[in-house]
């Protein structure tokens, strides 16, 4: 099981923006991979961290975890914590550090000067049908994304040397002390623009409309993100593109109703069908099918079709179709309907008598959960 996000952190559910931000550096400093070297454990810990830390100073990522825990972002969805390398620690999270470790960000790690940039995300939403979210579905959608524009060339920053951070030493009462601050002249990258087509912007970058084409597995719930990566907003120089994260939104279906992996459908008979049985074709995401009806159906009765739900996101199976059976009641009669219904009032087949096998309504919802 998965740790809970305060427990990682070590702190209180009611914790302040800021007291997260403290106790995310606090963790991040105890197990920087430049103090703790070939420590696979720190190492992990780092990680969490940084995956608690992303998801807690969210406020929306926050407030879905609050409610629902991990399972929120089951599939992939809502944030990159599952998946981040050390790269995409530092390059989210490293003004964090400060100057604890020389700018905290070189090839790959902490203290080798120049850092690496990720390009920014883009999100974009897309709407699903409940048949599309039964049987997944492959998406082709037009991005804006900035891309590096041909002929733009860097040159090496004459400020830090190509280094990414300078260095500075100061005299104080304890004797000469070094420090290390990411340039401000290149922001960190050793390398600024040299020359670029004019129709660039001043990192070089054009904003084109690429065709991305998403694979959407089957079993997403509205509100669920995924992600793409290396499809976001290019980095300028050596840097790595920023990642396009899908949110789903689920479209309302006009007969069916859908409870976590399960379906519901409203079925309405006629009273003459309740009481001779019938056949009648329903609406599945898979296609219709027909269900027989036996005579002497009472409404509220359920019928349970096996595996014509939604597949669980997770490969647990799939879930069911809940088919609610409503007896619909005629609210004008002819003269001779009614009359007819008068001479069956007392007559013993017409008097409300449950047999003994039928199962009340808490019988019914309890079997639904079963």
């Amino acid at each position: 099981m998965k740790e809970d996000y305060y427990e990682i952190l070590e702190i209180s559910k009611s914790a302040s923006a800021a007291e997260i931000k403290k106790a995310y550096r606090k963790k991040a400093l105890q197990y920087h991979p430049d103090k703790n070297p070939g420590d696979h454990e720190a190492e992990a810990m780092f990680k969490k961290s940084a995956e608690a830390y992303e998801v807690l100073s969210d406020p929306n990522k926050r407030s879905r975890y609050d409610q629902f825990g991990h399972r929120a972002f089951e599939g992939g969805g809502g944030f990159n914590g599952g998946g981040m390398n050390m790269d995409d620690i530092f390059s989210q999270f490293g003004d964090i550090f400060g100057g604890a470790f020389g700018g905290g960000f070189g090839g790959g790690f902490g203290g080798g000067g120049r850092r690496t940039v990720k390009g920014s995300n883009l999100r974009i939403r897309v709407q699903l049908t409940l048949e599309e979210i039964a049987n997944g579905v492959e998406k082709k959608i037009k991005v804006k994304r900035k891309k590096l524009a041909s002929g733009t060339t860097y040159k090496t920053c004459s400020t830090c040397n190509g280094q990414g951070q300078v260095t500075r030493i100061q005299n104080t009462i304890l004797g000469r002390m070094q420090t290390a601050a990411t340039c401000s002249t290149c922001g960190g990258l050793g390398q600024i623009v040299d020359s670029k087509p004019a129709n660039a912007d001043a990192e070089g970058m054009l904003v084109t409309e690429e065709t991305v084409s998403i694979k959407i597995p089957a079993g997403v719930v509205d509100g669920m993100q995924l992600k793409v990566s290396g499809k976001g907003n290019d980095a300028p120089g050596n840097g790595v593109p920023g990642d396009l994260l899908v949110a789903i939104e689920e479209k309302p279906h006009d007969k069916l109703q859908r409870e976590g992996d399960n379906l519901h459908y409203d079925l309405y008979v006629s009273f003459s069908e309740a009481v001779l049985g019938t056949s009648k074709e329903i609406e599945t995401v898979t296609g219709k099918v027909r269900i027989k009806i036996d005579a002497g159906a009472q409404s509220g009765k359920i019928l349970r079709l096996r595996n014509k739900g939604i597949p669980s996101i997770n490969g647990y199976g799939t879930g069911d179709l809940l088919v609610h059976v409503n007896v619909w009641t005629p609210k004008s009669l002819s003269k001779e309907q009614r009359e007819f219904f008068e001479k069956m009032s007392n007559d013993e087949h017409f008097q409300p008598n449950p047999e003994k096998e039928d199962k009340s309504f808490f019988e019914k919802v309890k079997d639904m959960f079963s």
